[in-house]
């Protein structure tokens, strides 16, 4: 069920999934749903890879503007603030406090309003095609996706959801990240 989500473009993959398995029967979907709200509703499953704070301050260091355009709930940025890489970012654009939820186009032009920069003077990075590299190309940013997690099987259907560049680790972003800047 989880590959063919992603398979999908799926929105909400686990919402997708739960139908598929539920077979469509909404009042087995609603009890799987608050079972699954209940099981692990409050859990923080943010995992940030031990590289990362480390080239985040890399990149900060040489200038380079840096946002977060996320579907996360507000308090994310609490969790940004314990791993010691908040202060960072010139703009965390997490839905649960701005309200745009990505593929919305307006999350992205709001990231590239509030750090003063044009789309086209923007890279984003992200591991979905279908939230992160299509709405970003569509609007004339550079993408690199992160192939990982369930998303990382993702197909592009087509040149608007080509990615610039596919990474798989942290040293691959860096060197991704400067060959966009060389352009």
């Amino acid at each position: 069920a989880s590959e063919r989500a992603v398979a999908a473009f799926a929105p909400d993959a686990y919402a997708w999934m739960i139908e598929e398995l539920c077979g469509g029967d909404p009042a087995a979907m609603r009890r799987v749903t608050d079972r699954m709200r209940a099981m692990v509703g409050g859990l923080d499953v943010f995992q940030m890879r031990p590289e990362m704070p480390a080239l985040l301050r890399k990149l900060a260091a040489r200038g380079l503007k840096l946002g977060i355009v996320a579907n996360q709930p507000e308090r994310m940025g609490e969790r940004l603030e314990r791993d010691g890489v908040a202060d960072l970012f010139g703009h965390l654009g997490l839905s649960g406090a701005t309200g745009f939820h990505k593929p919305d186009p307006g999350a992205f032009l709001g990231a590239c309003a509030a750090l003063g920069v044009a789309p086209s003077a923007a890279i984003v990075i992200g591991d979905r095609i279908d939230n992160d590299i299509a709405p970003a190309k569509a609007l004339g940013m550079a993408t690199i996706r992160f192939r990982t997690g369930r998303h990382r099987r993702q197909v592009p259907r087509g040149t608007h959801e080509t990615p610039d560049i596919d990474v798989t680790d942290v040293m691959d972003l860096e060197r991704a990240i400067d060959r966009l800047l060389e352009r």
